[in-house]
């Protein structure tokens, strides 16, 4: 008899404002999925949260950035998530930044009794904290740069914690991602109006002092079936247009000013001691499944960790994927691996 295939669910798309990027990793996705082995059911949630199935993502329009989106459309038919997962056996929530990655859609899987690919609640939403974040790597004893937490009721930064941070700083919404609604300011007459750029993605700001002359390293993290965890060979995101100051959205996403070094060019006792704290970080925060970390390398060599990714891009240029490709391990193969481990590991308390 020929043995069932795994009914795998793609959910994509969601609410945040990493919609686009959400939908371009499921058009990467689906057709790299072992069609002998999976079943795939693509889930798409519009903007508005209502869950849909037959969006298929390779068909959608473009939308910010040209990116494909789910944005606008007046074809979706709205079903309840519990009819859209119904007899799936396992979930790959490719959903990037708040309601998805940070903990929400894991819980509603855990309610379910799905598996899922990535972390469980808690990693999932602490990761996507980088003020939680960075206080629970800081607690490993690794090492994170100089940062100031504004809550919601906090409007400006003290004299104390501007001496403290010193100039350009960057001022972030504490939980988004692909650089949405961050600023990098040299001058603190317009810390207000990065504040208040910030908080249109998040009313939790992060402000962080810049480390000159930093490079950007990335490494990706991949737990096995069995349990084990490795880290890729490292990958280097260079700028290379004049006048880019920073990896931000259209760097990230539209224009070609960063070009990336898969693996990076560094000394091999870095990429030793880079690859080691990886794995480190990903324990500390309870991660399951995979994440990406990312550090800036100073001038002097030391390793600083910017922050961790528990639902990585798998967008056409993404790193995640490139830099397991790199270590040997294909797309195909890493997909296959992610799901064989969201079964192995199943639902519940781990």
């Amino acid at each position: 008899m020929t043995q069932r295939k795994t009914r795998v669910a793609v959910v994509f798309g969601g609410r945040s404002s990493e919609h686009e990027v959400s939908c371009q990793s499921a058009k990467s996705v689906l057709p790299h999925l072992d069609p002998d082995r999976f079943e795939v059911v693509p889930v798409g949630i519009t903007p508005q949260g209502q869950w849909a199935l037959g969006m298929d993502p390779n068909a959608l329009e473009a939308g910010a950035g040209n990116l494909p989106t789910l944005r606008n459309r007046t074809d979706v038919v709205a079903i309840e998530p519990g009819q859209a997962l119904k007899d799936v056996d396992v979930v790959f929530p490719l959903l990037h930044g708040a309601w998805g990655e940070d903990g929400t859609i894991q819980g509603l899987l855990e309610l379910g009794g799905l598996p899922y690919v990535g972390p469980g609640v808690f990693a999932s939403a602490a990761a996507m904290d980088k003020i939680f974040a960075k206080k629970i790597l800081q607690a490993e004893g690794l090492p994170v740069g100089r940062f100031v937490a504004l809550d919601r009721a906090a409007t400006t930064l003290t004299l104390d914690e501007r001496e403290h941070l010193g100039l350009p700083v960057f001022v972030k919404p504490s939980r988004a991602g692909s650089s949405v609604g961050i600023s990098k300011i040299s001058d603190w007459a317009d810390l207000d109006a990065a504040i208040f750029e910030a908080r249109q993605h998040d009313p939790k700001v992060i402000i962080e002092a810049a480390v000159p002359n930093v490079r950007e390293i990335e490494c990706a993290v991949l737990e096995f079936p069995d349990g084990h965890v490795e880290a890729s060979l490292p990958a280097e995101l260079r700028p290379v247009a004049e006048g880019v100051e920073w990896y931000d959205f259209n760097a990230k996403y539209v224009d070609d000013s960063y070009e990336a070094d898969i693996p990076a060019k560094l000394d091999d006792d870095i990429t030793a001691k880079l690859r080691e704290m990886a794995v480190t970080a990903f324990r500390a925060l309870d991660c399951q499944g995979l994440s990406r970390v990312d550090f800036f390398l100073t001038e002097d060599d030391e390793l600083i960790i910017n922050e961790l990714n528990t639902m990585p891009g798998f967008t056409p240029i993404s790193m995640y994927p490139k830099a397991w490709e790199a270590t040997g391990i294909d797309f195909g193969t890493l997909l296959t691996t992610l799901i064989e481990t969201a079964i192995a590991r199943g639902a519940g308390l781990r």
